[in-house]
């Protein structure tokens, strides 16, 4: 900050480390300038390829503030791979976790299996009791909870989740047995459902506030060795992370809330591409975001990101903190190619990452990937890969690892088979796309795709084509989208609390004062993570539900509902949001406030995206380069080849074509065409469409 207390503009970097690469957008905030780069990640000690990344911007000294979109805290929970837990409960709910909502893996049939992350020789029981409406009831004895963190310590316990029935309501029992916890426990990896998630229902908080503990030593010790790392290279400001409500937090809060770092650098990539297709004029768009080892999906309708309040990472692996709606599959660049025992193909879900990456890659991978089947049928540049730093890549061994374990197995030649595994993804991706489009009311046909990633574009064409999309919009660096979402990214922090309220005797004083402190705790967070910030809006919404109905909706009401807030307002906010949901009220009932939500959102500097356009004195002519055959349809094609940051704004590329760029390559189809826009992104089209528009 200066001398006068304004946060000063600086250079900030938003780095996203995928499987295969990491990726890097440096943004000089005073000149609005920005480059961008990418680097290989490496798995297991992502710091090495996070330094080299920031390291090609210069000296780390001069960097104001590292913004990061992390996978760690997702992929720990899907592969299980978190902290050991012990979890201390309210006599006589120790198997909550086991019991869920009574739900199973497989609808049909006594069979299916679900192994919580907490052994049930792990959670402990200690007697305690408040009653729904705060009464202590019993009160906890602090001995008891220290004895039983000890056991669970000398049982090997590596982190502590403390989860007392109805803490929502009254917190004093927890708050109690968590200091008698930490007075024995030796860091500081303990949680509180009170502190984590005071909200009603015990399955959810229970396993939020366990998910949580579970990623405490992980993404804690991952955040710690970032910054080591970024210390020993002199940097001095400040990092931060990017939360799975696409907003951005300090890495103290990561470290205190790691459970809202699952789906982080997904979050980044859909924020970004929210902002590039609204500044494009396409309101409503399906973002697709292509890696190495996944394909996340996320639909943006009205310019709005769908949010949920909350989440099923895997079966039984609840959390209930808001997210971007993210359905992610197992089709990326080095999703494996194999042919099951069935005799089908498959391609993914298990990827070769970074280390040992695809076949073409020459690292001692022998098993075919997408990556490896574009390679093969021409549509990537084996003498100019992505990240590639000169290094070229290997087209016979990619053919050879394909006629071996595709082609073969399934009787055809290696071009049919390349082809068969770039349908088969292209078939998964457009499943991706249904799901959150057509099987959720919405049409296809009112969409735009917005395919990122370092793969995105060269799959838009048959998205466009399989699902019936009306465009693709590719970013102008698709590859770094998601890093460019961690620039973008406002600073945001939402907390709840659960009130339960009947409306027909609600006093509304007291519950806008209660706002108003919500609003103080969360601005006071998002002030603390000291990004640059011009406004911080804060944003209210009640859960509300008639009296005798189990689920809620959400009812908005605006930041300055809480001063002057009468039951008149919630009332009429309640049935316009019920009306809108269900297009009638249910007459004279009475309604209950169940919880209370608050959303503090600091809205950073407004980042330019015209700075993404090419330069006025491109032309068409001057970014063609030398064509080559591309595999289409069962046959080669002579396509011509574009170096796509060199198209001027206005150039119009009729299909068969290639468009290449140091983060990503985009494939136009034969019956398709590129238009460049005023942001410098590619608007890919039918033919017939632009014809006749």
């Amino acid at each position: 900050m200066s001398d006068d207390g304004k946060k000063t503009l600086g250079r900030i970097v938003g780095v996203d480390v995928g499987g295969t690469f990491t990726d890097l957008f440096h943004y000089d905030e005073g000149a609005g300038t920005f480059r961008t780069a990418k680097v290989s990640s490496n798995r297991g000690d992502e710091a090495v390829g996070f330094i080299e990344g920031l390291s090609a911007f210069g000296a780390l000294s001069d960097l104001s503030s590292v913004v990061h979109g992390t996978t760690v805290g997702t992929n720990a929970l899907l592969e299980r791979k978190g902290a050991r837990v012990g979890l201390i409960t309210t006599k006589g709910f120790r198997d909550v976790l086991e019991m869920r909502r009574r739900d199973r893996r497989n609808t049909w049939g006594l069979w299916g299996d679900f192994v919580p992350v907490v052994d049930r020789d792990f959670r402990l029981e200690v007697a305690e009791r408040v009653l729904a409406d705060g009464t202590i009831r019993e009160t906890v004895d602090p001995g008891e909870v220290a004895r039983v963190a000890d056991r669970l310590l000398s049982m090997g316990a590596e982190a502590l989740a403390i989860v007392f029935v109805n803490a929502y309501a009254n917190p004093e029992n927890e708050l109690k047995a968590l200091e008698a916890a930490k007075s024995v426990w030796p860091n500081g990896d303990v949680t509180a459902s009170s502190q984590i998630l005071p909200e009603i229902r015990e399955f959810e908080r229970t396993s939020t506030t366990v998910l949580n503990a579970y990623l405490q030593p992980v993404v804690g010790g991952y955040l710690g060795k970032l910054d080591a790392a970024l210390k020993d290279e002199g940097f001095t400001g400040k990092f931060h992370i990017v939360q799975s409500n696409g907003g951005v937090m300090s890495t103290e809060t990561a470290r205190r809330l790691p459970v809202r770092t699952a789906l982080s650098g997904p979050a980044a990539g859909v924020i970004a591409a929210a902002a590039i297709a609204e500044a494009a004029g396409f309101p409503n768009v399906i973002t697709g975001d292509l890696g190495g080892t996944s394909f996340d999906v996320s639909l943006v309708a009205e310019g709005k990101t769908a949010l949920a309040a909350q989440t099923t990472i895997d079966f039984g692996l609840v959390i209930r903190t808001p997210m971007i709606e993210i359905s992610t599959i197992g089709a990326g660049g080095g999703s494996i190619a194999h042919v099951d025992a069935g005799g089908l193909l498959q391609v993914g879900p298990e990827s070769a990452g970074s280390r040992p990456g695809p076949v073409c890659y020459g690292q001692g991978n022998d098993r075919p990937t997408l990556t490896d089947a574009n390679v093969v049928l021409g549509r990537i540049n084996a003498a100019r890969p992505i990240g590639g730093k000169g290094r070229s890549l290997d087209v016979e061994a990619a053919k050879a690892a394909i006629a071996r374990r595709v082609a073969e197995p399934l009787g055809l030649g290696v071009m049919e088979a390349a082809e068969a595994i770039v349908r088969i993804a292209d078939g998964k991706m457009a499943g991706a796309i249904r799901l959150v489009s057509i099987e959720r009311g919405h049409d296809p046909a009112d969409f735009a795709a917005v395919p990122f990633g370092g793969g995105g574009a060269l799959h838009a064409g048959a998205l466009i084509k399989d699902v019936g999309l009306k465009a693709a919009l590719v970013p102008r660096f698709p590859g770094v989208t998601s890093a460019l979402g961690c620039v973008i990214a406002d600073v945001r922090h939402d907390q709840v609390q659960t009130v339960n309220l009947l409306l027909s005797s609600l006093d509304a004083a007291a519950l806008g004062a209660r706002m108003r402190e919500e609003a103080a705790e969360a601005k006071a967070v998002v002030d603390a993570a000291g990004l640059s910030t011009e406004r911080v809006d804060v944003l209210f919404e009640l859960d509300m539900h008639y009296l005798g109905q189990t689920h809620t909706i959400a009812v908005p009401l605006p930041g300055e509902a809480a001063e002057g807030l009468t039951a008149g307002h919630v009332k009429t906010a309640f049935e316009t949001a019920y009306r809108k949901t269900f297009s009638r009220l249910l007459g004279d009932i009475d309604a209950r406030i169940v919880n209370l939500r608050t959303a503090a959102i600091g809205r950073r500097p407004r980042f330019d995206l015209e700075a993404l356009a090419p330069e006025a004195c491109s032309t068409v002519e001057a970014a063609r380069r030398d064509g080559r055959p591309v595999w289409f349809d069962g046959a080669w094609h002579e396509t011509a080849v574009y170096d796509r940051l060199a198209l001027p704004v206005g150039a119009t590329i009729e299909g068969p074509a290639i468009l290449e760029q140091g983060d990503a390559t985009t494939v136009v189809d034969p019956d398709l065409a590129a238009s460049v826009d005023g942001f410098g992104n590619l608007i890919l089209e039918r033919r017939a469409t632009k014809e006749t528009s």
